[in-house]
């Protein structure tokens, strides 16, 4: 599986640039409104280090990253949830990514316009939600229709779904309302369950990216400051890129060379690092992987996935004929420098059906078709 992101925003505010800077793939840009119709798909391989030094450990012949999909959507306007803007056909994209990244222009420049003539982050975040809620009411009223004939109908078990779907519905249309994501309403487990099928775009985890100059990626400003707040109030999270800097550091190959840049730079890790982790946080995944002379592979899996789940991410084969699975730690592969050593120290474990997958974990399936 690869994490799907959607990059929306309003018109202008740099999405196209990031995409290109984090995807390396083109996209187009230009200094007025809806220059992007269409959504440009570009995708990424995500660094990390636990994976180069795999490979420098087991010497493959091919390295393979995870990948990350990103998804550069058309920029919404007020009134996209009415058509405004072309925005009806750009909130049917949103719907198909797994995670959305709102960015929020974070940089004052006259030179480069702003749909609404100002630099306001938490103006434009409040749009975009408005309309996101707005788009969801329309799906929920016909939703409710549904359920509603389904109530009336003779057949228990659909009667019960219909009023576990009722009953979803009218604690998510009040959130909507005003303005807020149906995520915020206070559902149990049927109740998601019941009403997954509406694809709620405002049920999608949602992440912020505040496009920040050359200055604000070294040290926060105002409108950075802002943005975190929000997030951290929505329960969200927010990270800072600059599209410049992040199109220099993919223009380098070398993992050193990589690291070197953002340490003159002052940065912890690359924007394509916070915002795919950050992600990753949201979503609950994690990262297991699979080494030997022949590939060293970094995989994605749901937190918690147990040993057929992981093994089903390789083949659907290996989940259904799994026997067991050879396991250490990353960290034990660090600690003791190879898997004979790692077997000698007595920390290689034999694993069955039930054992829940750790993040780092090195793996070895074993199945019979």
């Amino acid at each position: 599986m690869a994490l799907n992101c959607g990059i929306v925003g309003l018109p202008n505010v740099g999405k196209s640039t990031i995409f290109s800077a984090l995807s390396s793939a083109p996209a187009e840009t230009a200094n007025y409104p809806f220059c992007t119709i269409n959504p440009n798909v570009g995708k990424a391989a995500l660094y990390d280090p636990r994976l180069t030094k795999l490979a420098e450990l087991f010497k493959p012949q091919r390295v393979l990253p995870a990948i990350v999909e990103f998804v550069d959507i058309a920029g919404l306007v007020k009134g996209a949830s009415k058509g405004e803007g072309l925005g009806n056909q750009f909130l049917a994209h949103i719907r198909e990514v797994g995670v959305i990244a709102q960015v929020v222009r974070c940089f004052d420049n006259p030179d480069i316009i702003h749909v609404a003539n100002k630099i306001d982050p938490t103006a434009d975040m409040d749009i975009i939600a408005v309309e996101l809620a707005l788009a969801d009411l329309e799906t929920l009223a016909k939703r409710r229709e549904r359920a509603e004939r389904s109530r009336k109908v003779q057949a228990k078990p659909e009667q019960k779904l219909a009023e576990t779907v009722l009953s979803a519905l009218d604690k998510i249309a009040p959130v909507l309302e005003q303005g807020k994501a149906a995520r915020q309403a206070d559902l149990n487990l049927d109740e998601k369950a019941a009403v997954w099928d509406c694809h709620f775009i405002t049920m999608k985890p949602q992440l912020y990216v505040c496009n920040v100059d050359e200055t604000g990626i070294r040290q926060e400003n105002a409108h950075v400051k802002a943005v975190k707040r929000r997030a951290a109030a929505e329960g969200s999270e927010a990270v800072c890129i600059c599209g410049k800097f992040e199109a220099e550091l993919g223009g380098i190959e070398d993992p050193a060379e990589k690291q070197a840049f953002l340490d003159d730079l002052g940065i912890p890790a690359s924007g394509l690092t916070a915002l795919t982790q950050a992600a990753y946080r949201l979503l609950g995944l994690s990262t297991f992987f699979t080494a030997g002379a022949d590939e060293c592979r970094a995989w994605t899996i749901h937190a918690g996935d147990t040993a057929p789940k992981a093994a089903g991410v390789i083949h659907t084969d290996f989940e259904q004929g799994f026997i067991k699975a050879e396991v250490y730690s990353y960290e034990d592969l660090l600690r003791y420098g190879s898997e004979a050593k790692i077997k000698e120290a007595g920390k290689y474990r034999i694993e069955g059906k039930e054992y829940l997958v750790r993040d780092g974990d090195v793996m070895f399936f074993k199945f019979n078709v």
